[in-house]
């Protein structure tokens, strides 16, 4: 039996869709070996070709595309699920991209978006995405690019929304919003490569048949999280697509990937 390490983050959507997989709940001639870390530093390893199988934002796909090619299963992207900037108060948003900004990671697909929305950013201050709504509250920061389950649970830290960034993109191209993707190191036979990406997407239709399965799993990795947040989380980014990014998720991923 093939094993593969499987880097995937530890938020509700990657541990809900990819359990029966690394549970060995599906039926699969691979053993997934599964490191959970945060999508920016998912993003940094892949730079080292770390894991034969790793989620990746699509913002960092050019800088890796060497070590990595994406499979069609287990991707993050649809309508609606982009990602926000926020503030303590309302203002245009081109003026507060003057101001310090936290961003979740130079690599992360909503940098690259807000890049693209606001090409003349001021002091740019990089955080792990969960602690962006605090430095934004506190007044360490002037605004925040917010990921995740953030999106829930901003206003909660008296913040207001100044642009949701996937309908700024999605107004612009008729697009879905290309988060992240899982993607398969080169050196990967082919014979594994499609192994993997059937098993992937068995898994994913796993977890849309069986959704309470993965319930302690989901909750063992989201214990600070409310368990409606947690089921927002997940309904908003595991979709059809997840099974298949399907052809244009591919063209809005290209769309992206071709900007600067």
């Amino acid at each position: 039996m093939r094993e593969l390490t499987f880097g995937y983050s530890p938020c509700p959507n990657d541990t809900f869709a990819f359990h029966a997989l690394t549970y060995g709940v599906i039926d699969t001639s691979l053993r997934i070996r599964p490191v959970l870390l945060d999508i920016e530093e998912l993003n940094r390893r892949a730079h080292a070709g770390e894991f034969d199988l790793t989620k990746l934002s699509v913002g960092a796909f050019a800088s890796v595309g060497d070590r990595y090619t994406m499979l069609r299963s287990g991707a993050a992207l649809g309508h609606g699920v982009g990602p926000l900037v926020v503030a303590r108060h309302a203002a245009p948003f081109e003026q507060a991209m003057h101001g310090r900004v936290a961003i979740p990671g130079r690599e992360t697909t909503a940098f690259r978006l807000l890049r693209l929305a606001a090409p003349q950013l001021g002091d740019i201050v990089e955080l792990r995405y969960d602690r962006i709504l605090q430095a934004v509250a506190t007044g360490e920061v002037d605004a925040g690019l917010i990921i995740h389950e953030s999106r829930f649970t901003y206003a909660s830290h008296g913040l207001t929304k100044l642009i949701d960034l996937g309908e700024w993109w999605e107004r612009d191209t008729q697009l879905p919003v290309p988060l992240a993707g899982i993607c398969v190191r080169h050196d990967v036979d082919a014979a594994t490569r499609a192994e993997a990406e059937r098993a992937i997407r068995a898994s994913v239709q796993y977890a849309f048949d069986h959704p309470d399965a993965s319930r302690d799993y989901v909750r063992a990795h989201a214990q600070e999280m409310a368990p409606e947040v947690c089921a927002q989380h997940i309904a908003l980014y595991v979709n059809g697509r997840t099974l298949d990014v399907g052809d244009d998720g591919l063209a809005a991923i290209a769309r992206l990937m071709g900007t600067s």
